[in-house]
């Protein structure tokens, strides 16, 4: 393990939590010292949830580990079967607690409980959130689907297909899954059960019936979509529908296999058009660079690359179980895959790349903020804005338009660029103004260096690569989306040249030099 400010993934208990919380009748006894029942907090505050996880902690503290506490355990299960009565309970560790190996497993087999009980075995140390939430559905499904269970015969009804992946905390999965559903509605398919999240225990056993699964989230549904193949023979979609092109090929996919007609009036909705209209020539050629999940990741590199040509000069993710597809990608694309779970190299790789727009999580949202560079989110993790009162799904048609609008509206375009460079030097759209909405104390560092009096320039001309105050308004000219490079690229030649004070000539000696 690492210690670090921000990660990516949590826990695999964590993982395990997403699904029990997504879930109804289900109930998760876990086996953790008091500290970590901090992960409430993920469901009810960011993803602004009006019930708390269906948890049941056994919060031992540090005076219980010179008693029994596997007796902690097996009265903590006890007492939340007898509060709750749920169809179905899981149980295990959290990464602390499985320092202490009370095999919680074990001691809820010899329990005897009035409810199936399905022990995860979730090593902390080796695996993270998305792995544990994929591991969870699997035993869930393995340990409760109906293997005698079987679809009913076609005739007279509409075939069915179970959805495969959406938990709570999931980016964009409550849409995604009210999208998927009415699209495959209007392909004449009905969804039999969405599972993790929105099914019960009683729900997973009938799994068997569907006629095909549909899987929307291979980092969580993937284990569950094979087995559920080789037990009852299901076919199991392999195309992610994030994306107008991705979608179509999803609704192409699923009539084969369910053996349907594709309807001729099927409404893709307004980003076809968009994407070819006038506006759409200040997209071409922005260089964006991508880091999420690889699903999520993977599928807006195809956007960025064939549906709004945008040029993606870095890829990445953090979930290593899936880097075979970021790297089949990057390949594709001619750059070097990042597989790291590590935000400092996500950084320094941003930074090098000298991107136009990033697309990621919120930690690069907090990156790109940093570098001024604008950002949309892609991937989970997110933080509380990312899960909208408002509909808003990413997959389907009405998530390609989508989209595109939370991709196109951090780019300054056409007119509005043209603008700000026609009045650059005026009072209110000056860089030294700052962004309006943080009034007028919040100028950056640019309008610090403008404003230094002459008395001062010797100071700064004693600090290596220091930029005197006519060379920073000099650089201020040149429009704010290669603005980073330039001053990079002149610091990196003063540097080089032992040039402690960067002047208008050192600003254009750099620039020739880095021209050749």
């Amino acid at each position: 393990m690492q210690l670090t400010v921000w990660t990516y993934e949590g826990p695999p208990h964590v993982g395990a939590m997403r699904v029990a919380t997504g879930m109804k009748g289900l109930h998760y006894v876990l086996h953790a010292p008091q500290g970590d029942t901090y992960a409430d907090l993920l469901f009810t505050m960011i993803e602004r949830r009006d019930h708390r996880p269906p948890v049941t902690y056994t919060t031992f503290q540090a005076r219980d580990l010179g008693k029994d506490t596997a007796e902690l355990f097996q009265k903590a299960a006890r007492d939340a079967y007898a509060r709750y009565t749920p169809e179905a309970m899981i149980v295990g560790a959290s990464c602390t607690a499985e320092l202490i190996q009370d095999d919680p497993a074990g001691l809820a087999e010899t329990m005897g409980l009035p409810c199936p009980v399905i022990a995860l075995e979730l090593p902390s140390y080796s695996r993270k959130e998305n792995w544990g939430a994929s591991e969870t559905f699997y035993q869930i499904v393995r340990q409760l689907a109906d293997k005698e269970r079987r679809p009913a015969p076609r005739e007279g009804r509409r075939p069915r297909a179970n959805l495969l992946g959406p938990t709570a905390l999931g980016f964009r999965h409550r849409d995604d899954v009210v999208e998927i559903t009415r699209l495959l509605a209007a392909l004449g398919i009905d969804v039999h059960v969405t599972a993790p999240m929105g099914s019960r225990p009683t729900d997973i056993v009938t799994m068997g019936e569907a006629n095909f699964n549909v899987l929307l989230y291979p980092e969580i549904g993937l284990e569950a979509a094979r087995w559920l193949e080789k037990t009852f023979g299901q076919k199991c979609t392999k195309t992610v529908p994030i994306g107008m092109a991705a979608t179509r090929r999803f609704v192409a996919e699923v009539a084969e296999i369910a053996g349907v007609a594709v309807p001729e009036d099927l409404d893709a909705g307004r980003m076809s058009w968009w994407s070819r209209s006038i506006d759409s020539t200040y997209l071409t050629g922005k260089r964006v660079f991508i880091f999420g999940d690889a699903t999520h990741a993977v599928a807006a590199a195809r956007i960025a690359r064939d549906e709004l040509g945008f040029e993606v000069v870095g890829l990445g993710c953090y979930n290593r179980e899936f880097a075979r597809e970021i790297r089949d990608m990057a390949k594709e694309l001619g750059v070097e895959p990042l597989i790291t779970d590590d935000y400092l190299e996500v950084e320094e790789a941003i930074a090098a790349a000298t991107p136009e727009l990033v697309l990621g999580t919120q930690m690069e949202r907090h990156i790109a903020k940093r570098l001024r560079l604008p950002c949309a989110v892609i991937s989970a993790p997110v933080h509380v804005q990312d899960f909208p009162a408002r509909y808003s799904p990413q997959m389907g048609f009405e998530g390609a338009q989508v989209i595109f609008d939370t991709w196109v509206h951090p780019l300054v375009m056409g007119l509005e660029e043209h603008l700000l460079t026609m009045f650059r030097e005026d009072f209110e759209f000056s860089d030294a103004a700052g962004p309006s909405h943080l009034g007028h104390g919040g100028g950056h560092g640019a309008v610090a260096l403008a404003e230094v009096p002459e008395a001062d320039v010797a100071v700064l001309e004693a600090k290596p690569e220091g930029w005197l105050p006519d060379a920073e308004r000099e650089l201020n000219k040149i429009p704010f989306f290669v603005r980073g490079k330039a001053r990079r690229n002149t610091e990196r030649f003063a540097a080089e040249h032992g040039i402690k004070a960067i002047t208008v000539e050192t600003l254009y000696e750099a620039k020739a030099h880095y021209a050749r």
